[in-house]
């Protein structure tokens, strides 16, 4: 047999997988454009839930709600497969070292997030149930048997600080403008887009860190539930002129939506890259 028959997938699946990727990107861009309005709206005093699941029941709540969930269902089902062909078939040529290790790590752990609210999004159709709050709940409380809960709440510190600080480094250094087809891309637009928006998206993460170690200080051995990010968002409107602040946030989340947007667009999605090597001839 010839590589061609043991390769991720032939031409036409390369399409397929394809447009399913930039789908997928398309899709996160409006979850966090959702996002980015409730926060600005809960800082103007309107409430609203502000995380990705409250996105989705907005959408659901639209005329033709359920279809235009479906579509996101799509397209974010998309965005997992490639975040899981990202990481596990390294598409980027991030390697084997610590950093592209990490890199890859956040890739994978981006597919299964999404892949959690893809099982969310089903179940508001009524196709699947959900439960994944106790789900959760069961994962962390099972590692903190193991482990204990303050090492189980530095575990995590060091990983979301970590994401935080990624995030503002590619910010600083460019690292993102490798991974757009400079063919085609209008780089005057992409490199403010996303350096604001990397930055928006490490100020959130360090948000949560900053409630991690909070609760690292404070510990309660009952309470090993990960904060998300409307926990995060809700610390934010508590401090001084935290409403402003909530509408900066919500300012920053738009932008990481035109960011998606520009990744939907101009992202290379190097399929061919992704096939195994070592295959039999």
């Amino acid at each position: 047999m010839t590589s061609a028959d043991f390769s991720l997938a032939g031409t036409h699946s390369h399409g397929w997988i394809r447009f399913l990727a930039r789908t997928g990107y398309a899709s996160r861009s409006l979850v966090n454009f959702i996002i980015g309005l409730f926060a600005i709206l809960s800082g103007f005093g309107h409430g609203g839930e502000t995380d990705s699941k409250g996105a989705l029941r907005l959408v659901l709540e639209q005329p033709f709600g359920k279809v235009m969930v479906g579509l996101l269902i799509v397209g974010m089902s998309g965005y997992v497969l490639w975040r899981l062909i990202q990481s596990l078939l390294d598409t980027d040529s991030h390697g084997w070292t610590l950093k592209g290790l990490a890199i890859r790590a956040g890739r994978f752990a981006g597919a299964i997030a999404y892949g959690v609210l893809t099982v969310y999004a089903l179940s508001l159709l009524g196709v699947l149930p959900y439960d994944g709050a106790s789900s959760s709940t069961t994962v962390s409380d099972s590692i903190a048997s193991i482990i204990g809960t303050r090492p189980l709440l530095l575990l995590m510190l060091i990983v979301i600080s970590a994401v935080a600080a990624a995030y503002f480094f590619q910010a600083y250094t460019e690292g993102y403008a490798r991974h757009f087809d400079k063919r085609v891309a209008d780089m005057d637009l992409v490199h403010p887009i996303a350096k604001m928006a990397l930055c928006a998206r490490g100020t959130v993460f360090a948000l949560i860190a900053l409630l991690l170690f909070y609760r690292f200080m404070t510990v309660n051995p009952t309470d090993t539930q990960p904060p998300g990010l409307s926990e995060a968002l809700d610390f934010v409107q508590q401090l001084p002129a935290g409403d402003l602040l909530l509408m900066l946030l919500g300012v920053g989340f738009l932008i990481f939506s035109a960011y998606s947007a520009c990744e939907a667009l101009w992202r290379p999605i190097n399929v061919e890259d992704a096939e195994l090597e070592g295959q039999l001839d």
